[in-house]
């Protein structure tokens, strides 16, 4: 399997997709980005897993269990999103996505907006690293995506924060809040 800790999502990439994706496109793209879990898990997340304001789930890579908040943006769309079966995310029909099928869903909404080069794993990592620059901490990240600290250090490498401004611009306030020179 090909290294992809060099693949992180970027705002404008998001925005592209969700300008041009079906509101059940969106949901998965956003529940991804709040919530860091593998495209298989998301696809068998039943609404069940979801009381509000929190996401239950055991990962089917391990077994881990992760419990964690659903941010205010999943949240609200979460509540929003009609409950067409048992399972959150559904196709058009409302009927249970399938691996091909979502990843050919996926394809062409990325197509339509101008995406290549990343995948829908790709916001696996991009959701770690969106934690790292809101300042959360690797336990926190891990407690969230359900990594180990050793692979949410990984994910954080040079890879990505090395080249961040917006670690290095918190970095400096931070500094800037504790220090007169």
């Amino acid at each position: 399997m090909a290294d992809r800790k060099d693949k992180i999502w970027s705002e404008q990439d998001i925005a592209a997709v969700l300008s041009v994706a079906s509101t059940e496109i969106q949901l998965a793209l956003i529940l991804a980005l709040w919530s860091g879990q593998r495209q298989g898990d998301l696809l068998r997340l039943p609404w069940s897993a979801y009381d509000s304001p929190y996401i239950r789930l055991r990962q089917s890579k391990g077994g881990r269990r992760v419990a964690m908040p659903a941010g205010a943006p999943l949240r609200a769309l979460l509540d929003a999103t009609e409950r067409r079966g048992p399972l959150v995310l559904t196709n058009t029909l409302g009927r249970l996505w399938t691996s091909d099928g979502f990843r050919t869903s996926w394809g062409k909404a990325c197509d339509r907006a101008g995406i290549s080069g990343l995948t829908f794993h790709d916001l696996r990592g991009t959701a770690v690293v969106r934690l790292a620059v809101a300042g959360a901490t690797v336990p926190q990240i891990a407690a969230v995506t359900g990594h180990s600290l050793k692979d949410v250090e990984a994910i954080l490498d040079a890879h990505y924060l090395g080249r961040d401004i917006q670690l290095a611009e918190a970095a400096v306030l931070k500094l800037e809040a504790r220090t007169k020179l």
